[in-house]
């Protein structure tokens, strides 16, 4: 966290500024400018936040401490704010800031976390940071649910307008219970909840795929699914069969298991007439039903069935109801997970114990003031409903609601246990007989259940149900947990334990390896070439990047695809198992990371591209939103840092990890340090047949492949993707690949227009070289011309000068890049180019159409007067009208650069001319150089 905590401009813990007048008080200004959720590691933080930018107002100049009442009133309402530490390392430490004097943003961000507290969620993490602008900060805070996250953050901005006004229009009580309302319903069950905890414990990533409880366990060809307790081995016919109650019965009479007659039944009258063959007492229930619902038991006569008949109709879906004896003794739920009994619970049906004072109402809402108890399944226990079941019941044994128990008497209000109705359970996991445990899993696996609840009613569990009278009145598909995880009396049982270790047994992967990809230029080549590696290597590769989401080198969805939502797409697909994603700027700053951590960090480079956007304004905060994927990387992982960038460089003392850099120059000092440390690295070694890339491991030198037979560098040309190329090779190695597959992918990976459009594809037109690529900032430029520039020059192998004429560029960029970085493009393209073209993207972004292209025309001109190469500029705003202009006016041994906003529309336009639709009959063809005189061995040392 120490590297996040410097990214600030103010920190207003303590407020120092001139005093307001005596006793006045200001208007509430508090306002939310704008709202962001991370979801993974972030700029802020490494764990999932909030962020909302606040505008103080005249509140600016109101600290705490100077606000009438204000500290008072806030400490009465919210008193667990006053013990946050603050910083201090001590409780309380907030309320002394308070008392001190601190601006209200940051007073904001310490309600939003205590709220969530008070609605049950654990948070603690949270800061507050000026925006640089008078008056506005970002106001930093963690949650649990996102929901209850975004509500705490709203009224912890009403409550400080509230308290600065002094107002009595706002009733924070109600406010506060609406949130809690909506945190019980966000959150998962306490079933779910134990199963994610333990997958927690264990480092299992988990998604969670709905509103309600669906979860993956696990990323990619590992995933498992969770819902509640049925999970992806749960068998659709086994909670087929478990839902239907009288099926159940039959399968387990016939293989011996102990369980009462019953009979299926869909009027009054014959559900009378079954109970009289079958003999009273008698349990009617739904065929189909679940949690207890329309269950009506102990029925002694015709009369009381029939009356009980339309109850138990209302819980079924199907209008199909099932008679069966009655079982008297005590209820008993058995849980059974992969055939193995782990945990029983004794449950007693919702009931209030008189103390001869209160009445049964007053009781119940004694009971319910219980704070263990809650709305449905959100706690550990459920509130007692006084509905006309419970009224009937307790008049059946003598009371009233009104009435007032004797000391010690019991009143039940239901007829059955369920926690869901509001029961308590008793652990007695220690207590049951062997045969009655062997009984359990045999029902179990009757039904086929891989996770089962089963009802035992008997007298004693401890005492065998073949010789005291009882059996099993019930099996249930997703069993809750609740009773056995948090019962009322005994000890708690870890039941979602055997359930993690039946979905990953000891030993079985849950994550699959993620690589991510960051820089200012050269990520999507990048991430394109491991991929490609590890693809060779047999790996399903699930790739994001700008130019779409692919899994096993198919695209499943075009997009630019370089954010967090990608990402999760690529997690949650059951086919990938090695992740490559390219991480944009743009993603990191409105999302974070769309995953927790990667096991290999790759960062290229940082540029000015992107300063201004995003609240980043100066190079070193753009390092240090590439830094987090960095930050990201596990102690087991890897960093690979390019050394020749001192920002990139020096991101490795923020990994847990290890490094590995990479570098254009084999004296680097960072290299020889690594040798030194025995650590690892990646750089460039001179021999006497060309420039080798060689790994090193310490002192140990492995040299893997030489640069002018990589396709991607065009003998060696292309110097961005003989960088692209050591950062891949390094990545790779990182990530366990061996060296001859490393070289082969290398050997194999070309910028071609279909494995990777718009990245220094080349093509030969009718004598002339076009070259499309998305350069789009200076250094990406900078880059592009070096290699028009090379490509005038033989090689040092001897290979001849691809272009002889001259170099025409059409060049734009993004029109909400700042004007000094559009003009200097301008500078940069007439240092390379003869001739240039000026366009503009379809979206400009915001600026007036012309306005781009003018600032790039400024730049080309001021060059121009300095003695820069070019000698003619001229604007053309449609891109396909540059293109073609451009293409028109070249000649034989010329090169035409197209930096392309539609790559597709310019392919297009080149097969058009391909096929001689244009006047000039002009032929294509894609160029991919490869070693014109393989003389030498490629393994040579170099």
């Amino acid at each position: 966290m120490s590297t996040r905590a410097a990214r600030t401009a103010r920190s207003p813990r303590s407020a120092k500024i001139a005093n307001p007048p005596p006793g006045a008080r200001p208007e509430p200004e508090l306002t939310i400018v704008e709202t962001r959720v991370y979801r993974g590691p972030n700029y802020w933080s490494y764990d999932p936040a909030i962020k909302l930018v606040v505008d103080l107002g005249v509140l600016e100049h109101f600290p705490s401490n100077t606000i009438p009442g204000f500290v008072v009133a806030l400490l009465e309402m919210l008193p667990g704010v006053g013990e946050h530490s603050c910083g201090t390392g001590r409780p309380g430490g907030f309320a002394d800031r308070l008392r001190d004097g601190t601006w209200v943003g940051h007073v904001a961000e310490h309600i939003a976390l205590q709220l969530q507290r008070e609605a049950g969620t654990e948070v603690g993490r949270g800061k507050t940071r000026g925006t640089g602008e008078p008056g506005r900060y970002n106001v930093i805070y963690s949650y649990a649910e996102e929901a209850v996250g975004l509500a705490a953050g709203r009224l912890a901005v009403r409550l400080v307008n509230h308290l600065v006004r002094a107002d009595e229009g706002f009733d924070f009580r109600v406010e506060l219970e609406d949130l809690i309302l909506l945190a019980e319903r966000a959150a998962f069950g306490p079933s779910t909840q134990a199963l994610i905890d333990e997958a927690a414990l264990r480092d299992i990533p988990w998604i969670r795929l709905n509103s309600a409880s669906l979860v993956q366990l696990g990323h990619g060809v590992h995933q498992q699914r969770i819902r509640a307790t049925m999970t992806s081995k749960t068998g659709s016919i086994a909670v087929d069969t478990a839902s239907d109650k009288k099926l159940t019965n039959q399968l387990l009479a016939a293989t011996g298991v102990p369980v009462p007659r019953a009979q299926v039944v869909r009027s009054p009258g014959d559900a009378a007439s079954a109970a009289a063959r079958i003999g009273f007492p008698v349990a009617l229930k739904p065929l189909d039903g679940n949690h207890g619902r329309g269950v009506m038991l102990n029925l002694g006569d015709e009369q009381a069935v029939r009356d009980a008949f339309p109850l138990a109709r209302e819980e079924s879906r199907s209008g199909a109801l099932v008679v069966e004896k009655f079982i008297t003794g005590n209820d008993y739920r058995c849980l059974v997970i992969g055939g193995v009994l782990r945990a029983v619970a004794q449950r007693v049906p919702a009931h209030v114990e008189g103390d001869g004072k209160h009445t049964i109402t007053e009781l119940v809402e004694l009971t319910n003031a219980d704070p263990r108890r809650g709305i449905g399944h959100e706690k550990v226990l459920t509130r007692i409903k006084l509905d006309d079941e419970a009224i009937t019941y307790a008049r059946e044994q003598g009371f009233e609601l009104t009435d007032v128990p004797p000391r010690g008497v019991r009143i039940f209000l239901k007829r059955t246990g369920n926690m869901s109705t509001g029961g308590i359970s008793i652990d007695r996991t220690e207590e049951i007989h062997p045969d009655n445990a062997e009984i359990a899993e045999q029902a179990a696996r009757v039904v086929g259940l891989d996770i089962a609840g089963i009802d035992f009613i008997c007298p004693d569990i401890s005492v065998p149900v073949r010789e005291t009278g009882g059996g099993i009145v019930e099996v249930n598909a997703a069993p809750g947990f609740r009773m056995h995880t948090h019962p009322t009396e005994g000890e708690a049982q870890y039941v979602a334990k055997p359930v993690l270790d039946l979905l990953f047994p000891p030993g079985a992967d849950a994550r699959i390896p993620i690589v991510a990809v960051t820089g200012s230029n050269g990520k999507t080549t990048t991430a394109r070439m491991i991929a490609h590696i590890m693809k060779g290597m047999g790996r399903k590769v699930g790739l994001t990047s700008t130019d779409g989401i692919f899994v096993d080198g198919r695209l499943i969805r075009k997009a630019d695809a370089s954010g967090p939502r990608s990402a999760s797409t690529v997690l949650q697909h059951p086919l990938v198992d090695f992740a490559v994603f390219e991480v944009a700027r743009g993603g990191i700053l409105r999302e974070g990371l769309g995953y927790l951590r990667n096991d290999v960090a790759v960062v290229l480079n940082v540029t000015g591209d992107h300063l201004g956007l995003g609240g980043i304004t100066t190079i070193k905060q753009l390092a240090g939103v590439k830094q987090v994927i960095v930050e990201a990387v596990p102690r087991d992982g890897t960093a690979v840092l390019n050394a020749d960038d001192p920002l990139v460089a020096a991101m490795g003392r923020s990994t847990s990890g290890s490094v590995i850099y990479f570098s254009m120059d084999p004296e680097n000092e960072r290299i020889k340090f690594q040798a030194s440390r025995g650590r690892r690295a990646v750089t460039l070694e001179q021999g006497r047949n060309g420039e080798m890339i060689v790994l090193r491991h310490g002192r140990k030198s492995m040299p893997l492949v030489w640069t002018h037979l990589l396709p991607a560098t065009f003998e060696g040309r292309a110097r961005m993707n003989v960088q692209n190329a050591l950062a891949a090779a390094a990545a790779s190695w990182a990530a366990g690949a061996h060296l001859h597959d490393i070289r082969q992918g290398l050997r194999t990976f070309t910028t071609s227009y279909f494995m990777a459009p718009g990245r220094l594809n080349m093509f030969e037109l009718d004598g002339y070289r076009v070259i499309v690529d998305y350069a789009h900032n200076p250094p990406a430029v900078e880059a592009l011309g070096q290699f028009v520039e090379g490509l005038a020059q033989p090689t040092p192998g001897g290979a001849r000068a691809l272009v002889t004429g001259q170099r025409i560029g059409v060049i734009a960029t993004a029109g909400d890049r700042r004007d000094d970085d559009i003009v200097e493009i301008g500078r940069v393209a007439a240092r390379h180019f003869d001739r240039i073209v000026i366009r503009e993207d379809e979206n400009n972004r915001g600026r007036p159409r012309g306005d781009t292209a003018d600032l790039i025309e400024r730049g080309v001109r001021e060059a121009m007067q300095n003695g820069a190469r070019v000698t003619q500029v001229e604007t053309r705003l449609e891109e396909m009208d540059a293109t073609r202009h451009a293409l028109d006016v070249a000649q034989p041994g010329d090169v035409v650069a197209v930096c392309v906003d539609h790559a597709n529309d310019v392919w297009k336009e080149l097969q058009r001319r391909q096929h001689g639709a244009s006047s000039d009959g002009h032929a294509l063809r894609a160029v991919t150089i490869l070693d014109e005189n393989p003389t030498v061995e490629e393994l040579e040392a170099p």
